[in-house]
């Protein structure tokens, strides 16, 4: 009877072969948004993917390995992998090994990935952008043939400086052919020894629209351009990575335009302001060098050129009896320092002074010989006293009081373990010494 019931094992590896031996569900690409999604330590993703009336369970080992983004809840993403089920739970999964973000989700990831690597690369750095030149004799624009952007651009030009010329670089500014386009007409305006300024720019439109000016080679092209290059595209809101290069980055191509050039009527007003204030210059130095020049006309000393000679006459007899004066005291200084040497008591009996120094050598002499006979002495007192303790140390005295001394080997025996028997030894006495042989050792 039990043999007719299957267990829940049973059944749901019979679904397991069921699924996985459908060849359909074997390579399956979905799309779909990721909810519940949980990072496993491991390294592991689990989530689902639904749509708007279903969901499946997902799950992708070792994510790290396939994938250039961080997925989160909410992403719009494209999947590739295998239905199969986990039969600890008895429910049916993908097991993805492939993901990309759905559409412009994933021209955001490419975006972030290519700016984080030429930002590394300091091809956005302030030091390598270029100075717009402020007034420009030539104007490169590279942009589409047609359309508003170069309508815009030129009629912007002409209208605020017409004496620029222009020069257009005709290019692709959307689909695959149009970054290799934008890379060419770069380098050809490049051979333009006197364009002063690049104006890169296109109309907005979507993300896909831009692509162009955000892949690699149009953001080196930039890059490695002589001519500084203003980039002009999209709408105020639009970022690609072409803005972030160019040395100064417009937010539409009007914009563009208006940064390039200088406002005709502006630089109009600032030369008529610039001649006026030269001919109010000239004024004010006109005027100032007449009121100094009637100034000079009036003085008195120009006027009597003989009063500035009496001055400076008047002034050097002045000077002159000063420097009588202090040739007077100057000498009269000297002198009495002289009498004062000549009344001087030493110098007009120096033997006084030899006396003095006589006394003092005398007075040394005595306190040198005193010295020296109390150091000899001394030094007597100290001889006396290492003598009687080389005395009471020297081994002849003991001699005197009837002891010997025992060598072998010129050096003296301690110790009757130094000995042993047949060995020759030395007894020193007083007045003599004797030569033995040790014939026993008790």
């Amino acid at each position: 009877m039990n043999n007719e019931y299957l267990t829940i094992s049973d059944i749901n590896k019979i679904i397991k072969y069921t699924i996985e031996g459908n060849e359909e569900l074997r390579s399956v690409y979905l799309k779909g948004e990721i909810s519940n999604l949980k990072y496993h330590s491991r390294g592991h993703l689990y989530f689902s993917l639904k749509d708007e009336t279903s969901k499946i369970n997902a799950v992708m080992f070792n994510y790290e390995r396939y994938l250039t983004f961080n997925p989160k809840d909410g992403d719009s993403v494209l999947v590739h992998g295998r239905i199969s089920v986990y039969e600890a739970s008895g429910s049916y999964q993908i097991y993805v090994d492939s993901m990309d973000m759905d559409g412009i989700g994933n021209l955001y990831v490419l975006f972030e990935k290519l700016k984080k690597k030429l930002e590394a690369e300091g091809l956005f750095d302030k030091e390598h952008k270029r100075k717009i030149k402020r007034v420009p004799r030539k104007i490169g624009v590279i942009t589409a043939p047609t359309g508003a952007a170069v309508r815009d651009i030129i009629s912007t030009i002409n209208r605020r400086f017409p004496m620029t010329e222009i020069y257009l670089f005709p290019t692709l500014v959307q689909g695959e052919a149009a970054a290799p386009n934008i890379v060419k007409m770069i380098e050809l305006a490049n051979s333009f020894e006197d364009i002063d300024t690049i104006i890169l720019g296109r109309g907005g439109g979507s993300i896909e629209d831009l692509w162009a000016f955000n892949e690699e080679i149009v953001a080196r092209a930039i890059y490695n351009s002589r001519i500084p290059i203003i980039s002009g595209v999209g709408h105020e809101i639009d970022f690609t990575i072409s803005d972030f290069v160019a040395d100064l980055r417009a937010p539409t191509p009007t914009g563009a335009a208006l940064m390039a050039t200088p406002d005709i009527e502006e630089v109009k007003r600032y030369f008529r302001n610039a001649f006026e204030r030269a001919n109010n210059s000239i004024d004010n130095t006109i005027y100032n060098c007449t009121q100094l020049l009637n100034k000079y006309k009036s003085n008195y000393i120009l006027n009597n050129p003989m009063k500035l000679y009496e001055m400076q006459e008047q002034r050097l007899d002045t000077l002159y009896d000063r420097l009588n004066n202090y040739i007077s005291n100057y000498l009269d200084n000297y002198k009495h320092i002289i009498d004062k040497y000549k009344s001087n008591y030493i110098l007009n009996n120096p033997k006084v002074l030899y006396e003095g120094k006589s006394q003092n050598i005398s007075l040394y002499k005595d306190k040198l010989n005193k010295r020296i006979i109390e150091i000899i002495n001394d030094n007597k007192n100290k001889i006396d006293t290492l003598k009687l303790k080389v005395d009471l140390l020297n081994p002849d005295n003991i001699l005197d009081k009837g002891y010997s001394i025992v060598y072998k080997d010129n050096k003296i025996i301690k110790d009757v373990k130094d000995l042993k028997e047949m060995d020759k030894i030395t007894t020193r006495f007083k007045h003599g010494t004797i030569i033995s042989e040790v014939k026993d050792i008790k």
